[in-house]
């Protein structure tokens, strides 16, 4: 695997692969790829995986709106969706299937297309939807994407937990277009799952995971930004790994709450599918 190096953010990727390889670390992370391979192979999704992942899709739009301060209720005799924040999730979540071939191709175009239909309902102004906001923040968050999808299938579960893991925290940091960023984060976040492996037909829904963390979502947000700042002085091969650094415990629990939600989110896919049995 190559290591992408140019960003800050992407510069984190070989120090979280050094984290991921510890035991207690490694122990979670591959049972994060066993929960989710076990929602593939669950016998209602060999063949009926499409509605499935229809339905995994509208939960994570309503998680994800509710992230982001949203009503995720929906009103079965309703015309239309009331709440702004949900009808932009929904509007996003039923995108993804289209958008998912070009994400790692275009990921700037597929971003700018997020926000248009995530942020329909909630800027005064069109010309604002699609439009990354001014600043370094957003520039940089940017960049760390483009890179990070740019490397293509993971060919392993826990590296591609690791990328999506990457993806989600920068864009939520980085507030790349200053409105509906929680909605077009998660997305891209569900993006990078499907197209680099992890969740190849989108039937697991990390994003129920995210909500049930509350504050801690927050937390995990804003600890991201930790992650690159001793991504330059990564020990060599045969340095030992620093067990007791502050720095590294704190990747670890990164690592392990990110993957907690996947963990939640295996168990709602798999609750989808014995109803889909």
């Amino acid at each position: 695997m190559s290591s992408p190096s140019g960003s800050p953010m992407a510069a984190a990727l070989p120090r979280l692969r050094r984290l991921a390889a510890r035991p207690q670390v490694a122990e979670q992370l591959a049972g994060v790829a066993t929960a989710v391979r076990a929602v593939h192979t669950h016998r209602s999704n060999m063949r009926g995986w499409a509605r499935s992942a229809a339905a995994a899709s509208v939960r994570a739009a309503r998680a994800s709106a509710a992230l982001d301060g949203g009503d995720p209720r929906l009103d079965a005799e309703a015309e239309s969706i009331a709440d702004p924040v949900l009808a932009g999730a929904l509007r996003v979540s039923a995108a993804l299937g289209s958008l998912v071939g070009v994400w790692p191709r275009s990921p700037r175009q597929v971003l700018a297309r997020l926000h248009v239909l995530a942020a329909r309902d909630l800027v005064a102004d069109d010309d604002q939807l699609g439009r990354p906001a001014a600043g370094a923040a957003a520039g940089a968050a940017a960049a760390s994407v483009t890179e990070l999808v740019a490397l293509g299938d993971a060919n392993d579960p826990v590296e591609a937990l690791l990328r999506v893991g990457l993806v989600h925290a920068e864009l939520l940091r980085g507030s790349m277009f200053g409105t509906a960023d929680g909605v077009v984060a998660r997305a891209a976040a569900r993006l990078t799952a499907m197209s680099s492996g992890l969740d190849p037909r989108g039937l697991c829904v990390p994003e129920v995971g995210a909500l049930r963390a509350g504050a801690g979502y927050r937390r995990w947000r804003d600890a991201a930004g930790a992650l690159h700042l001793d991504a330059a002085a990564e020990p060599a091969d045969d340095e030992p790994a620093g067990d007791g650094a502050a720095d590294d415990e704190a990747g670890v629990s990164w690592l392990l709450e990110h993957a907690r939600w996947w963990q939640l989110g295996a168990a709602e896919g798999q609750s989808i599918a014995r109803l889909n049995g």
